[in-house]
């Protein structure tokens, strides 16, 4: 797969990102505070966090993920917007950088297809594809298959999906694709629609897209997992991304990825009672942390939001 080497202490923070001087203190920090929360809260009775969204509006805990409700609306007295193509608009950024591939897919949560621009074939996915594991992991649980609590590593797979989606953690993803099994990830992959092997991590932004629809709208995984998974999504080791592009009106919940070259995030974004999946996976001759490719994916986002929010 496409890791970068190993790292700890447990839970280690991701090595998605190249080291840089403005992250090292922010990373050792989550990291440290993550361990700490560990300490205090998973030898206690574990609670999910609520995700700042309205995801879960009118659907009580342990309700079926085949009966989950519609997103809720926004505060009263929100503007209406229609949303309008972004299409021209990608399409213009895409044609300014021919030394890269670009891809983007958005779709309403509401229904629909994912709509895609640009390169829609697969890229490797980095860690991005933390979500489809999270996914298989908390399946098997809901199986009776697996348990949360049950030891993995240093902690237990509850915090490992944590620190795998929070902070990133390759170590954390390690131990949880050899628990599920890589041939039963790859079979429940399938059973989404999506055609993914864990050694190769490639993806569509389509592919993404759609996992992401179905988490959005309970479809996925029961009310319980989805809201402690959109939470795992917030506040992460790196907002630098389409979090750092965004109209403070829209709320995200998001994973980034970036491993040689290939640069991504795959973020649920809503505002006005309406939420979308927008993933953009880029790649590129330049650095992965450099300002001109975070420029290009703060670029892409904002056309986006404006089309599909006008914020």
């Amino acid at each position: 797969m496409n890791y970068r080497g190993p790292y700890r202490p447990a839970p280690p923070a991701s090595n998605d990102r190249p080291s840089t001087g403005r992250r090292n203190t922010f990373v050792a920090l989550a990291a440290t505070l993550l361990v700490l929360a560990a300490v205090l809260t998973f030898a206690a009775v574990r609670t999910g966090p609520v995700p700042a969204s309205g995801f879960l509006a009118g659907m009580p805990h342990g309700q079926s993920k085949q009966a989950a409700g519609p997103v809720a609306d926004s505060a009263p007295g929100a503007a209406p917007h229609t949303a309008v193509d972004p299409a021209a608009g990608i399409q213009k950024i895409v044609a300014e950088n021919p030394d890269h591939r670009i891809g983007v897919a958005i779709t309403d949560t509401a229904g629909g297809t994912p709509q895609t621009y640009g390169d829609d074939a697969a890229y490797a996915a980095a860690s991005t594809a933390k979500i489809l594991t999270a996914a298989a992991y908390y399946h098997l649980v809901e199986t009776g298959e697996k348990s949360l609590d049950a030891p993995l590593g240093s902690f237990d797979a509850a915090f490992q999906i944590q620190a795998m989606v929070n902070t990133s953690s390759d170590d954390s993803w390690l131990l949880l694709m050899r628990d599920i099994g890589y041939p039963e990830l790859t079979a429940y992959a399938t059973s989404l629609g999506i055609d993914y092997d864990p050694e190769e991590n490639l993806l569509t932004p389509q592919d993404m897209a759609l996992l992401l629809q179905r988490l959005a709208t309970g479809k996925l995984l029961d009310a319980g997992h989805t809201a402690e998974l959109l939470g795992y999504m917030q506040q992460t080791n790196d907002e630098d991304l389409i979090p750092a592009a965004l109209d403070p009106g829209i709320t995200v919940h998001h994973k980034y990825g970036v491993v040689e070259g290939y640069v991504h995030d795959a973020a649920l974004l809503e505002a006005g009672g309406h939420t979308y999946a927008v993933v953009i996976y880029t790649w590129g001759p330049d650095d992965a942390d450099s300002d001109a490719r975070i420029d290009l994916i703060h670029q892409l986002t904002q056309e986006i939001t404006g089309a599909l929010f006008g914020l």
